[in-house]
């Protein structure tokens, strides 16, 4: 027998509409409900207990939609909260941390891999503790990047002053001797193709969204998860985004959700 609920997802803001798309690719007849929390964007700069209280408000909110399973596609979150949403919520909890560490770990040749995430998920150590406690001898270098989310959020990927933030940040890490890096925050991959245009050689870029998909299919694969026909996606958020510019279009297959 199919499932007819929905899968939940999650995010601060549009960041995790990277997801929406991974999962879209490898499960397209689920039907997918995202909300993302334009309104309290961005969540780096805040304590935990702020990020777990919007964490348990947004879960509620998907699971009142009979969310059947729920992603977590944001960084922050699933570095401090995610212990947390999986004790008070019956459903299936998918955060970002584990998936995008295991694809890293896969892609290093030289095993010093690189971190950039908001403040709260590298102040977290989160993506280090994944990665060490498979691979104890990895090196990891961290940066956090606050300003990649509000200059994604306003639509600023194509721009002079995202270059500049990009250089400053980056090039610490690159001179480091890292060859793969995570993007470890759902709005990063938005800016993949400026960040390996800018780059002085070859990296390994790690979006963990597909990791993330290949996971949440893997658990939906289990009898009566999956649906056989056609899905749909419904985009929910906590305030009209009306800074989204023409240039994230080509990256949402021609839309910008409204």
């Amino acid at each position: 027998m199919s499932n007819p609920q929905p899968i939940g997802v999650f995010d601060s803001g549009i960041g995790g509409l990277t997801v929406v798309k991974a999962l879209r690719d490898r499960l397209p007849n689920e039907t997918i409900v995202y909300l993302g929390d334009t309104a309290r964007v961005p969540y780096g700069p805040k304590s935990p207990e702020t990020v777990q209280r919007y964490a348990l408000e947004l879960a509620h909110m998907l699971t009142q939609k009979n969310a059947k399973a729920l992603v977590v596609a944001c960084n922050t979150v699933s570095s401090v909260a995610l212990p947390l949403l999986m004790r008070k919520f019956s459903v299936p909890v998918i955060g970002v941390i584990e998936p995008g560490a295991r694809a890293a770990l896969q892609a290093t040749r030289n095993q010093h891999i690189g971190v950039i995430g908001t403040r709260a998920t590298i102040r977290s150590g989160a993506y280090e503790k994944t990665l060490r406690a498979t691979v104890n001898s990895v090196r990891v270098s961290s940066r956090a990047c606050p300003l990649f989310v509000p200059l994604i959020e306003e639509g600023l990927l194509d721009d002079e002053v995202t270059d500049r933030v990009i250089i400053r940040y980056l090039q610490p890490l690159l001179a480091d001797g890292i060859d793969t890096l995570v993007l470890g925050c759902t709005h990063y991959p938005l800016l993949l193709d400026r960040l390996t245009r800018l780059a002085p050689w070859p990296v390994d870029w790690i979006d963990p969204a597909p990791a993330i998909a290949r996971r949440v299919a893997a658990l939906l694969g289990t009898p009566g998860r999956r649906r056989d026909d056609a899905g749909a996606e419904m985009i929910f958020t906590s305030q009209r985004p009306h800074t989204l510019s023409q240039a994230l279009m080509p990256f949402f297959g021609g839309r910008v959700p409204a």
